[in-house]
């Protein structure tokens, strides 16, 4: 698929991530139109933070991967997922949706440590049974250099520390990051975990 330095833009309150997955249901007239041209043409939309009237610089591409559902009024339902990320550096509104000049960002290469990959691996899998209920089956495991993203993906991290993380340009950084955060997230969600069975057990229930 072609990389243009000129992209549909999607401001929206969400950050997306490399290799994550972002359902979408597309309503707004100047948004219809903006997926049907890039449905037509094959095309990539940016997409971008934007809150209290404030455009993050950092995005993420994002691929519609399948179109789920359209409606009679041009509405539909897509999925899309996370490409490369991108430098905003100006803004157009030369048509009906906005548009984006942008600089592709390079992703440093640089060789990842296998113990604290086991070890990120080791922490996230004990909080996603504790979140989930169930194992982590990541299908991408081969891809390593978006291990740090996929992972937050699955996380309830909030849109500072998502945008924080689209901003490294190391994996090493990224997964130095992701490893603080869990230390300090994982004995809260055990703590609350065992909460709710005490309360379960004493016929309570736990607000």
């Amino acid at each position: 698929m072609n990389k243009p330095d000129r992209i549909p833009l999607f401001p929206l309150d969400v950050v997306l991530l490399p290799d994550m997955l972002l359902p979408l249901h597309i309503f707004e007239p100047r948004y219809k139109t903006m997926v049907q041209y890039c449905l037509g043409n094959q095309l990539e939309f940016g997409i971008v933070l934007a809150t209290n009237q404030t455009v993050a610089r950092v995005g993420c591409m994002a691929e519609i991967t399948l179109k789920i559902k359209e409606y009679p009024d041009g509405r539909m339902d897509i999925l899309t997922g996370g490409r490369s990320a991108f430098r905003l550096t100006d803004v157009l509104e030369e048509k009906e949706y906005h548009e984006g000049i942008i600089e592709y960002i390079d992703e440093d290469r640089t060789a990842q440590d296998p113990g604290k990959e086991a070890r990120l691996i080791e922490v996230f899998e004990q909080c996603h049974v504790l979140l989930f209920g169930r194992a982590w089956g990541d299908q991408d495991r081969e891809r390593s250099a978006t291990l740090a993203f996929r992972m937050t993906a699955r996380l309830p991290t909030d849109l500072e520390q998502r945008q924080a993380l689209l901003e490294m340009r190391t994996e090493n950084e990224r997964r130095d990051f992701l490893l603080g955060w869990l230390a300090k997230f994982l004995p809260k969600l055990a703590d609350r975990q065992q909460a709710r069975r005490r309360a379960g057990g004493n016929g309570h229930a736990l607000n």
